[in-house]
């Protein structure tokens, strides 16, 4: 009487056969391939600015050169995404440092980028010819394939978090990059050329977008702030969101650049967010105020210029001390173009 073999080692036999033909069954990983809700690898997480982030930034500043580093940044990588340089699994974030008389030299890349401005006053950026100079606040873009380079004729140093979609970019193995044979790429037009021209609900009669990036370098967070109390005044706050404007291209009404969103919202002193979640990994960071957020199974107490991330389809509340403002950027523009981003308000589903 023969005996039958396990029907186990059977499939681990199969297995092993198929795998050194580069292939492995689907029934084996379904559930992990197609789940029924986001499990995302990012967790939340917090970089407080003043304790962790800001001596370690110009520690950097003391032992790299500008020159040497050409960007003297520190990587914010997510815990759950060590070693990708992802601050989400779509986006990465870092800090910037450039320090009085220094230039960051001219380059481009096909990854679009934005900057936030957390310290300093009249350092400039340089996208395309066009310098713009930077205050706190203000929210400024360097689109795919732009030549820019940044510097400080000022001084006191100037430090911002940089935005850019290099893991999507990735993802489609479509990154292309270039070096400006100086180091401050020729000016060829004046400072705030592209707010005159765009920054006004006009353009020029002839202009046709070359591309789906707004021609807006700088939105400054004078009018960003006063756009808020101005939406403060006039209602009452959004319950999962406070007092939130996004940011858009004056050309099309879509987001700033294709691959990222931007939002910048007011929570009014003591006012507490109902629970809300979403499939766009953000990452967060306080402008103005203090209060605390949970995320998930976290809560983050977090005041001026600390950065959070809210991880895809993580329930998300905030709460403010006082008057508090965050910033935000995330990947939405590229699910909304997918038809794939989703929301949901915690407390509608359950009503």
């Amino acid at each position: 009487m023969v005996t039958p073999v396990p029907a186990s080692s059977v499939r681990d036999n199969f297995y092993r056969e198929i795998d050194g033909h580069c292939m492995a069954p689907l029934w084996e990983q379904l559930h992990a391939l197609v789940p029924k809700q986001p499990v995302s690898p990012a967790v939340p997480v917090l970089w407080k600015w003043q304790e962790v982030v800001r001596p370690h930034l110009f520690r950097a500043g003391e032992i790299v050169s500008a020159t040497e580093a050409e960007r003297r940044v520190l990587i914010l990588e997510n815990p759950g995404l060590r070693g990708k340089a992802s601050a989400t699994h779509s986006l990465y974030a870092g800090v910037q440092l450039v320090l009085p008389g220094e230039v960051a030299r001219a380059h481009r890349h096909v990854q679009s980028a934005l900057r936030f401005i957390m310290e300093g006053n009249g350092a400039y950026t340089s996208v395309n010819g066009e310098p713009t100079l930077l205050h706190p606040g203000d929210f400024v873009l360097t689109p795919s394939l732009r030549w820019h380079d940044h510097g400080n004729d000022t001084e006191e140093p100037v430090v911002w978090l940089d935005g850019l979609d290099i893991p999507i970019i990735s993802h489609f193995d479509a990154g292309f990059a270039e070096a400006w044979p100086t180091e401050r790429h020729p000016r060829s037009r004046l400072a705030g050329d592209s707010d005159l021209r765009f920054g006004n609900n006009l353009m020029p009669v002839d202009w046709q977008p070359g591309d789906r990036s707004s021609p807006i370098l700088n939105y400054p967070y004078s009018r960003s702030r006063e756009t808020l109390d101005a939406l403060a005044r006039g209602g009452e706050p959004d319950s999962c969101h406070g007092h939130k404007l996004r940011y858009v291209n004056p050309a099309t009404g879509g987001p700033p650049m294709p691959t990222i969103g931007a939002c910048i919202q007011l929570l009014p002193a003591g006012f507490a967010t109902s629970p809300y979640r979403s499939t766009d990994g953000a990452i967060f960071v306080c402008v103005e105020g203090e209060g605390e957020s949970r995320v998930g199974d976290q809560i983050f107490h977090w005041s001026k210029n600390d950065i959070f991330v809210v991880p895809s389809w993580n329930t998300v509340t905030h709460r403010a001390s006082g008057d508090a403002v965050l910033f935000s950027f995330s990947d939405r523009p590229v699910q909304q173009v997918l038809g794939i981003w989703r929301e949901e308000r915690i407390k509608e589903s359950q009503s």
